[in-house]
């Protein structure tokens, strides 16, 4: 390293302006480059990508061992506000994005009140340009209070500013709805993004199997999953319009959304890290990873309610089945994490069958995916093309890459840094992760949305 580089750590400040990333691996499918390049931002954008040398004034950054994407695209998180900020905020959700490598999160519209209205995208709007240290791109709901009897307005929505439309933690219950809202999609080119789980099938705690029943809690079969992606894949093709069906947990609703791609109909699918890696037998305290092995295998408390989540963690066929299908590449389009965080009462002060839904995975998210990337069941390169390139192109984003001219939106991270996530240090408010206090190894080093730093680990 030249004298004019500088660490991550050093006392001038945060990284900011004209600065020249130096000696970094370059993984960035969307402009097809792969391979050792300087980068350099200036002006909020992406000036050069090459070999490269500091200009005078230039802030030099060694990156020499790290690897260089563009900044990460979550199509799916929980930030809790307005109304339930005793679990997240704006601040603190985007803050624990951008430690995650994430420089543009989409928030679902399931807060108190919902985002059914144009006066709460706008309201919404305040907050995230006060707060808000990622770019925030607000989903408004399917139907009005999420109550899945009335159209909400899908126009007046999308002219607000809305990406999408979903009840998501319910499914609508109309199919007259669901028929309406894909059929509006046809026009304004954004999607409805659906949360899929037959009602008259809810009511359990984690999956309906040998493990529930050992246990003895009551459990949500895979049909109750199944059945609601049947029937919005049938609204799809018969309306023609964009569906995208949010984190898909087994391998028989997977192939559905195959066999409708092939059938001609326009269906996106997102999966999501922990279903690619635990199983329910994490929720009996056997937490051995399935298909890599990211951290040592130990047993944890049996029944712990950080292992509850919807859908819930599914049997070890299934996780090996969405594996195998995401490196097919004819299902999963996205990988996105759901973050959900809760307060601790919520989680920890109830017995599992009474608590809260959700895991915190924003700032877990990249290591668990680069535990499977190093058991080779898929390349870092598909694994950051479902985070950046990919949903930039399906909703029309001007990130997702490191062209000349595109935002400097960009994520340096470590692939090898071993730490573990904790209570005190973790950004989001909530912890509810069955991730903590556990080893992981792969971690982010440095986040810039328009050039400027937005997360540095020291």
């Amino acid at each position: 390293m030249d004298r004019e580089a500088v660490f991550f750590c050093d006392e001038r400040g945060p990284v900011s302006g004209s600065l020249l990333l130096r000696g970094g691996t370059i993984i960035d499918p969307g402009s097809g480059l792969e391979g050792r390049a300087d980068v350099r931002v200036r002006g909020g954008i992406v000036a050069e990508i090459g070999r490269l040398s500091p200009e005078p004034g230039e802030r030099a950054v060694d990156v020499d061992g790290l690897i260089v994407t563009p900044g990460l695209i979550d199509v799916h998180v929980h930030l809790r506000e307005p109304g339930q900020e005793w679990k997240e905020t704006l601040a603190t959700g985007t803050a624990a994005a951008a430690a995650g490598g994430f420089t543009t999160v989409f928030c679902m519209p399931n807060t108190d009140p919902p985002l059914d209205s144009v006066m709460m995208l706008e309201e919404l709007q305040r907050r995230i340009d006060r707060d808000a240290v990622v770019r925030v791109r607000p989903i408004a709901t399917i139907s009005e209070g999420r109550r899945g009897e009335r159209s909400a307005d899908y126009a007046a929505l999308a002219a607000a500013g809305a990406v999408g439309f979903s009840d998501d933690g319910e499914s609508t219950r109309s199919s007259a709805v669901m028929r309406e809202a894909l059929t509006a999609t046809r026009e304004l080119g954004i999607p409805v993004m659906v949360h899929c789980e037959d009602p008259a099938l809810t009511g359990g705690a984690m999956h309906e199997g040998d493990i529930s029943r050992q246990l003895g809690i009551r459990g949500i079969p895979p049909q109750a999953e199944e059945i609601i992606i049947d029937r919005d894949l049938a609204l799809a093709e018969l309306t023609g319009g964009w569906l995208h069906v949010c984190h898909v947990s087994t391998g028989r609703g997977a192939e559905a959304i195959a066999a409708a791609r092939r059938r001609g109909a326009r269906v996106t699918a997102e999966v999501m890290p922990h279903h690619l890696v635990m199983d329910d037998s994490w929720v009996a305290g056997r937490r051995t990873p399935v298909n890599a092995a990211p951290i040592p295998a130990v047993d944890a408390e049996c029944g712990d309610p950080d292992t509850k989540v919807n859908p819930p963690l599914r049997p070890a066929s299934d996780v090996r089945a969405l594996a195998r299908i995401f490196a097919r590449g004819d299902v999963f389009d996205i990988i996105s994490t759901d973050h959900a965080p809760h307060g601790r009462p919520e989680k920890q002060g109830r017995p599992f069958s009474a608590a809260a839904f959700g895991f915190t995975a924003s700032e877990v998210a990249l290591p668990v995916l680069l535990s499977l990337v190093r058991a080779e069941h898929f390349t870092l390169s598909a694994a950051i093309a479902a985070m950046t390139s990919v949903p930039a192109r399906l909703w029309g984003l001007s990130g997702g890459q490191l062209r000349p001219g595109s935002p400097a939106d960009i994520v340096v991270f470590d692939p090898d840094e071993r730490w573990t996530p904790r209570d005190d240090t973790l950004l989001s408010r909530g912890t509810n992760t069955p991730l903590l206090n556990r080893e992981l190894r792969g971690r982010v080093k440095l986040t810039l949305v328009d050039g400027d730093e937005r997360y540095r680990d020291c």
